[in-house]
């Protein structure tokens, strides 16, 4: 055999089903077989096309696509396509698409053919993939609704993970990791989370470089690692193991290890919905490779709508798809500048902030430093990596804030105690200026580097802001002033003029007072949530609103949430840019009468403002 036969040979032995072959087979494959290189966002076979080739994936990513171009699977390195057409019709029932530059090795039909008819196993193997990917096709198309976007780890986490002390020796791990017949253990202190040791790092740090086995288990794993909670939801977990290039996610809640999920227990879920694009964004290396990556969310988006997505679903979808764009542009602005010289986290602000980003949302971002910041040492470099952000995510498509609300305007770049020193200004002094920032700033939520020096000026804020009367007395008159257009007999009043005539603002005079209440309630009941629902809720049960008055704001916020979607959604398929102007007359009867209501519940939890925090003396 040439090097290169071997190098094939060696690869084939470790993938399934060529690992079953007996070893006098997979010294003669090698030899049989080409090899195809195929660039990325190439068509390699199209449905309907004839295909005459296993192709067994060398390196790189394949999509698998039905003939409604929905994605059914993503396959990479060791896994094949192209099996169905060999042994059936000669015409693929799938299109198979390059997501990224791939090497592919092909063994042509005949030979394929002879080699399963001396070993059975291969032809089994092949028949259930074919049969798996059939049955997904089958469910796509029947699938009207979208489970998967409901559910979180808690629902399939592992709940009682193997774990052990760092002090424990490397072969203690190994031992451990074999009799549980699992892929990680995972280092706790005094039950604390300190660390996690892969069978990759086995491999890696300890057989490739020759470790003594005696050391522990400390000297090798990875410490601190990426930790989420239960209530992530699933969809969000593939995100973030896909662009930190990671297989297991250990789950903490409230400081306390309560599971892990690896990414083949996500995969199960999700391989099979449309959401599964999102992950590509990980594989994206330029912001020129980003281009249009938010519209594309978009685009996914709206099909979850058309399938009857809810409101929150929605909105989750288009968050999540923004936050890891937001990410991914951060890990190339700091792969191109060197790492960062200080401690620091991205915050998202105002509807990304809140996890309520909808079709026509701009970006609203921040950043903080650790009190170490020095401007003359330090300032240069965040600057250049929040200007490449910022103007990544704008041609990414998530446009530019107007008001200029962005971490690419050093006023809003600062340290810990520079930020909490502007909470209290704007909370002690609410002039008008302190109150437009109030209102997108409170929504404050760390998502990339320190996420824990932005929780700590969230919570100081909020803290800051509890008690403080004149300030929510200033919100309250906002709120209330975000005049629901209802007429004196619950007619819906319209634009008379202009450009959105005939038409009313859903937001302007509905979810945005909703929102402003919410947030509200939250900061007058010292409640930390971030989204309206759980902000409204919470501060039900603190007793800064009524119980009724919460849950028909919550009502009236799903249902404007929803209309908007479904209005944008329309407009985008018709390549309009998306608004929040609806035409009333394009309604049913029913949703007018939803919206009636809507805008009546918004406008009596209004008259209500006045009389608790003293609106008219303002």
């Amino acid at each position: 055999m040439t090097v290169e036969l071997d190098e094939v040979r060696d690869f084939i032995a470790d993938i399934e089903p060529f690992t079953r072959l007996p070893e006098a087979e997979l010294d003669q494959l090698p030899a049989r077989m080409t090899m195809e290189y195929v660039r990325r966002g190439q068509p390699i076979i199209l449905h309907g096309a004839a295909n005459d080739n296993l192709h067994i994936i060398r390196s790189g990513a394949v999509d698998v696509l039905d003939e409604e171009g929905i994605l059914l699977d993503r396959r990479d390195a060791g896994r094949s396509f192209g099996y169905s057409t060999l042994v059936g019709d000669n015409a693929s029932r799938y299109t198979m698409i390059a997501v990224e530059d791939s090497l592919l090795l092909l063994l042509p039909r005949a030979d394929f053919l002879a080699l399963a008819e001396r070993n059975p196993d291969i032809l089994r193997f092949f028949s259930s993939q074919s049969l798996r990917i059939r049955a997904a096709a089958a469910e796509m198309r029947g699938d009207q609704s979208s489970d998967v976007l409901r559910t979180r780890l808690g629902d399939f986490k592992i709940d009682d993970p193997v774990s052990m002390v760092p002090d424990a020796t490397i072969q203690r791990a190994a031992l451990l990791m074999e009799h549980h017949r699992v892929s990680s253990v995972l280092i706790t202190d005094n039950g604390a989370l300190v660390g996690i040791l892969t069978d990759r790092d086995l491999r890696g740090r300890v057989v490739a470089k020759g470790l003594d086995i005696d050391l522990p288990v400390s000297e090798i794993m990875t410490p601190n690692p990426r930790t989420v909670s239960s209530d992530t939801l699933a969809f969000e977990a593939m995100i973030i193991m896909a662009e930190m290039r990671i297989h297991h996610i250990p789950i903490v809640d409230e400081g306390q290890l309560t599971g892990i999920v690896t990414t083949a227990d996500v995969m199960r879920l999700l391989r099979h919905d449309p959401i599964y694009l999102t992950a590509d964004l990980s594989r994206r290396n330029s912001p020129e490779e980003l281009r249009n990556a938010y519209s594309q969310a978009s685009e996914v988006a709206v099909r979850f709508i058309e399938r009857g997505a809810s409101a929150e679903e929605t909105s989750g979808i288009m968050t999540i798809a923004a936050d890891a764009l937001a990410r991914r542009l951060l890990k190339l602005g700091e792969d191109r500048l060197g790492p960062p010289p200080v401690p620091y986290t991205f915050v998202v602000l105002g509807s990304q902030g809140r996890r309520e980003m909808g079709l026509a949302s701009d970006q609203d971002n921040a950043m903080v430093f650790s009190d170490d910041y020095v401007e003359a040492e330090h300032g240069g470099y965040f600057a250049e990596l929040s200007s490449f952000v910022c103007t990544g995510l704008d041609t990414a498509g998530q446009v530019l804030c107007p008001g200029d609300m962005m971490a690419s305007n050093p006023q809003w770049r600062m340290t810990v105690s520079q930020w909490i020193d502007t909470f209290h200004v704007w909370v002690t002094a609410p002039e008008p200026d302190a109150l437009l920032h109030a209102q997108t700033f409170f929504d404050f939520r760390g998502i990339w580097g320190d996420v824990g020096l932005g929780d700590t000026v969230h919570n100081n804020a909020v803290g800051m802001a509890r008690g403080a009367r004149r300030m929510h007395a200033h919100l309250a008159a906002l709120a209330a002033r975000r005049e629901p257009p209802l007429g004196f007999f619950r007619g819906l009043v319209v634009e008379r003029s202009g450009e959105y005539a005939n038409t009313l603002n859903v937001k302007k005079g509905g979810t945005a007072g909703i929102v402003q209440m919410a947030r509200l309630f939250a900061l007058s009941s010292g409640v930390t949530a971030l989204g309206t629902r759980r902000r409204l809720l919470e501060s039900a049960a603190a007793g800064g609103v009524s119980d009724k008055g919460a849950q028909d704001l919550v009502d009236a916020f799903d249902y404007l949430t929803s209309i908007t979607l479904r209005h944008q959604s329309l407009q985008l398929r018709e390549n309009v840019t998306p608004d929040y102007h609806i035409d009333p007359n394009r309604l049913g009867k029913m949703d007018r009468e939803h919206l009636r209501d809507s805008f009546q519940i918004i406008k009596d939890m209004q008259n209500a403002l006045a009389t608790k925090y003293l609106v008219r003396n303002i």
